[in-house]
């Protein structure tokens, strides 16, 4: 069933230089890159991406995160995509991540600090047809 999902290349994959090979990884898992986007966020947008999540009590720094650099979103669409990319992202924390995934190979650790991550995607189909709403309102299907 062909989808559509939200991939996030976050501030610290920006800085490291792998933008490139996470686009690499989503072509070569066979999936349409539909539109991309090189961008800084603002705090409302965040607010609206992390609903969920701005009442916990590392948010704050979630957003520091986010803010302190380019983030370049990206709309990718394939059969069964969310869940297909979920798995070749791998595991939130990279030292738990396997080998071969984008957070296994890529990622780095943070110690003490969980908000920082290279990459994001949608995980669910309702949760990327919302984000992708927030990111690309042009693109949304409401």
């Amino acid at each position: 069933m062909t989808e559509r999902t939200l991939i996030l290349v976050k501030p610290d994959g920006y800085r490291r230089k792998k933008m490139g090979e996470i686009l690499k990884r989503v072509e070569e898992k066979g999936y349409d890159i539909v539109a991309a986007d090189l961008r800084t966020v603002s705090k409302e947008l965040l607010d609206q991406h992390y609903n969920e999540l701005v009442d916990k009590p590392f948010y704050p720094g979630l957003v520091e995160y986010m803010t302190s650099g380019p983030i370049l979103a990206i709309v990718a669409q394939g059969d069964s995509v969310v869940q297909g990319w979920r798995t070749l992202l791998g595991n939130t924390q990279p030292s738990k991540a396997a080998p071969g995934t984008i957070r296994g190979d890529l990622a780095r650790d943070w110690p003490g600090d969980e908000v920082r991550n290279i990459a994001h995607g949608s995980d669910s189909v309702e949760s990327a047809e919302r984000e992708i709403a927030l990111w690309f309102p042009n693109l949304s299907n409401n």
